[in-house]
């Protein structure tokens, strides 16, 4: 409500102007100037209006340095701006590359050591089951003698021909000779396949070689720290080091697919009731040589604080929003494929669908 005094009136009426600077709404002036320059949460006939900015399909993706990188510093860049890439590109090799290449080397080094002793184990084996299987035939060869003598000197004892003295001592020759062929069999049953001496030493030999191999599959997996692979297809929208510097918390290359252009829309959380999927959107920037249409493709699940701001000292910057998205169309997306992140001012056309 305006109190204006005697002389205000009279000024007003001699001069022609109005309270409000000529507006259909003075007390509403204020309200109005924000509705103008922001274009934000104004409703016309069925039309919702919000700011927003222009993102390509699954928003920027800042790539970061590979998990476990510690302090690795940017040695190559591989790409540029503006290049396209594919998922599992290399985008930049990092300068910890030399040293990862040496653990590998190491590894590949150690399995073939490990290969090695396995192989001597069963050799080793192998040969050990020869030089007993010899023995025992020499020993039950010597032991066969053995009996043939004591055989020939027990008939001649018992034809009285021998003394007992020659006797004993074939006795104790025949009788050495059999501990002996036991004792070779012994040895022998020991480089037999299965048997627990052989195993254990192959069974060590094998586990030996199966850390080596894992080493050397973990030291392949580290290498892979050495490198900046795309996540997704994309276009390389900025890159934010160079070589020398060691990455920041802003990743290294700002990844996008700008195949498909979409806009994100802040929607008051007082008028989302009214948007629905499917919505047509004109969406219009100073930057812009002409509007983008699109439609609405996906409306957010939670009320967020306002993001994207106006530069008018009067807007709202704590308001509570809904995320819309938008999804350009075929003709538009390539125009706005030039423009991620350009503020841009949404209108809605809510409660009709194209």
């Amino acid at each position: 409500m305006y109190f204006q005094p005697p002389g205000l009136r009279v000024f007003f009426n001699t001069t022609g102007l109005e309270p409000g600077a000529g507006t259909d709404t003075p007390i509403a002036v204020a309200i109005q100037q924000v509705a103008t320059q922001e274009q934000v949460a104004v409703i016309s006939e069925g039309d919702v209006v919000a700011l927003g900015r222009i993102i390509p399909r699954g928003d920027v993706i800042s790539v970061a340095t590979p998990s476990g990188a510690g302090d690795a510093r940017i040695a190559e860049l591989l790409v540029s701006i503006g290049d396209e890439v594919e998922a599992g590109d290399t985008l930049a090799v990092l300068d910890n590359l030399a040293q990862l290449q040496s653990a590998v080397a190491s590894a590949e080094a150690a399995l073939r050591v490990r290969e090695a002793s396995l192989t001597q184990t069963r050799a080793s084996n192998t040969a050990s089951r020869a030089e007993a299987q010899a023995s025992l035939d020499r020993a039950q060869a010597t032991s066969d003698v053995a009996q043939s003598e004591l055989d020939r000197v027990t008939t001649l004892l018992e034809r009285g021909v021998t003394t007992r003295a020659a006797f004993d001592q074939t006795v104790a020759a025949a009788t050495q000779s059999a501990r002996d062929v036991e004792r070779a069999q012994a040895t022998l049953s020991r480089y037999e396949t299965g048997s627990e001496v052989v195993q254990a030493d192959i069974a060590v030999a094998e586990a030996n070689l199966d850390a080596a191999r894992s080493a050397l599959s973990s030291a392949k997996q580290d290498l892979d720290r050495a490198y900046v692979r795309a996540p997704e297809r994309g276009k390389v929208l900025d890159i934010n080091v160079r070589p020398g510097e060691r990455p920041g918390t802003a990743g290294i290359i700002n990844l996008g697919d700008t195949s498909q252009m979409t806009v994100e829309a802040e929607v008051y959380q007082t008028m989302i009731g009214r948007v629905t999927i499917g919505d047509p959107v004109v969406v219009n920037a100073d930057a812009l040589a002409q509007d983008l249409t699109g439609t609405v493709t996906a409306i957010g699940l939670e009320i967020g604080r306002q993001s994207i701001t106006s530069d008018d000292p009067a807007a709202n910057t704590d308001a509570r929003v809904v995320d819309v998205i938008v999804t350009l169309d075929s003709a538009s997306s390539p125009v706005a494929a030039a423009f991620t992140n350009l503020e841009a001012v949404v209108r809605i056309d809510a409660g009709r669908t194209p």
